[in-house]
């Protein structure tokens, strides 16, 4: 009895939460103390808007920013005032955005009922692909929409469940703040939709009505952000030649590399070697194709197994979606695939990851499979979080950073240019 006490007031919210967020903070402790690099720059200590009496104003109601995120914009208006030049200020604020998503993460996960919620989030928070997001900076933008992101679901889910619409008004509000953090949570309406199928096996007619405001928002912050960036970004400069052929057939690339980035996180790297994808070779389509079958085989057990496949890879394919190279940014000078893009999508993998560990655990070890999915959590969790601290001194200095860079790919121009 008092172990089943214990066990249950370690997964109350405070508690849990609390966990979450000071094994964060332990596991990237290094970048602390870090510094500006690359966009840091632009962004921030060089930025006259971020620097200017009338920031807020321009941010809001100009067209003079690279991107039109006036949330996050305001957000590093605000902390040049308190931090100024001192990098350590922005790095906190960015990691405890980062534990907060994480500690959301949680709550929505076991809002859905998925298993091992909490060691989910907890993955999550010290996953080392995630320090290109929580220890750079520049990524404040990712960090503060996941939060608005994770609680407009969380909302959205409270009014499913009591249709107070009160609830959905609230979750229209946070996704809005979400988009005006940054745009690329515009597939929220989507991922509503699958949590009212995973949640009740249906998607009725009400549900597509109700999402048809969250699809508006989605579709007005696309059309800003691309001719944000083409006009400002990229100065309608061409960045990328390929033609319909070959970004549908990367498109089927990109998310297998995700995949195995998030399954196996080794040789991770600020900017990856920039493919060549050519359309009219068979194998350039062979990844795409794998994906599509994938997908119909999770369809066709989703009475089964199938379900929770379906549901997880699901999510992680369709949130994917705005990086997969349909619509050209200013990055992809440099590379198609950057860590910091599946920030979002990870989760999908996480979750399916633990799931199936439990299962193994229970063939294995019948009904000492608790005792067993232990053992197992404490060896993972140590393993990333290494891999996290590891990661995270790179970000400490910008130097460390574009040497290692290079070390892994010799042909990164803007990393050489840099250093």
């Amino acid at each position: 009895m008092a172990g089943a006490t214990t066990a249950k007031s370690w997964k109350s919210p405070l508690v849990g939460a609390a966990l979450i967020i000071l094994l964060t903070i332990l596991a990237y402790l290094p970048v602390m103390h870090g510094g500006f690099f690359w966009d840091d720059y632009v962004l921030v200590t060089d930025s006259p808007m971020v620097k200017a009496h009338n920031g807020l104003y321009r941010f809001w109601f100009t067209t003079k920013a690279s991107d039109y995120y006036p949330l996050t914009s305001s957000l590093l208006w605000l902390e040049w005032r308190l931090w100024g030049n001192n990098a350590s200020g922005y790095h906190v604020v960015n990691l405890l955005l980062h534990a907060v998503s994480a500690v959301l993460v949680w709550w929505v996960l076991r809002r859905l009922r998925i298993p091992g919620a909490w060691l989910v989030a907890l993955i999550f928070a010290v996953h080392p692909v995630n320090v290109a997001t929580a220890g750079w900076i520049s990524e404040q933008k990712t960090t503060l929409s996941m939060v608005f992101y994770a609680v407009a679901i969380l909302l959205y889910l409270e009014f499913d469940e009591e249709r107070h619409w009160r609830w959905y008004g609230l979750s229209l509000s946070a996704f809005l703040l979400a988009l005006l953090s940054k745009s690329a949570v515009v597939m929220l309406p989507v991922v509503l939709l699958g949590c009212v199928w995973w949640t009740r096996g249906r998607v009725q007619r009400r549900d597509i009505a109700c999402s048809l405001p969250f699809f508006a928002f989605s579709l007005l912050a696309g059309v800003s952000t691309v001719w944000f960036q083409y006009g400002n970004a990229m100065h309608w400069r061409t960045v990328r030649t390929a033609d319909f052929a070959g970004r549908l057939a990367a498109a089927g690339w990109l998310p297998w590399f995700y995949f195995f980035k998030a399954v196996l996180p080794f040789d991770l790297n600020v900017i990856y070697p920039k493919w060549e994808i050519d359309p009219c070779r068979l194998i350039s389509w062979l990844p795409g194709v794998l994906l599509i079958g994938c997908f119909l085989v999770f369809l066709r057990e989703r009475k089964s197994w199938g379900r929770a496949a379906l549901f997880g890879f699901g999510y992680f394919t369709v949130t994917l979606f705005p990086v997969l190279g349909f619509f050209d940014q200013a990055f992809y000078r440099f590379s198609l695939a950057a860590d910091h893009w599946q920030y979002y999508s990870i989760v999908g993998v996480i979750a399916l990851g633990v799931a199936a560990g439990e299962r193994i655990c229970r063939k294995i070890a019948g009904g000492g499979g608790s005792s067993v999915k232990a053992m197992a959590s404490v060896v993972v969790l140590t393993a990333l979080t290494a891999a996290t601290w590891t990661r995270a001194s790179l970000y400490a200095d910008a130097e460390t950073l574009w040497r290692d860079t290079i070390a892994k790919n010799p042909n990164a121009r803007a990393a050489r240019y840099d250093l």
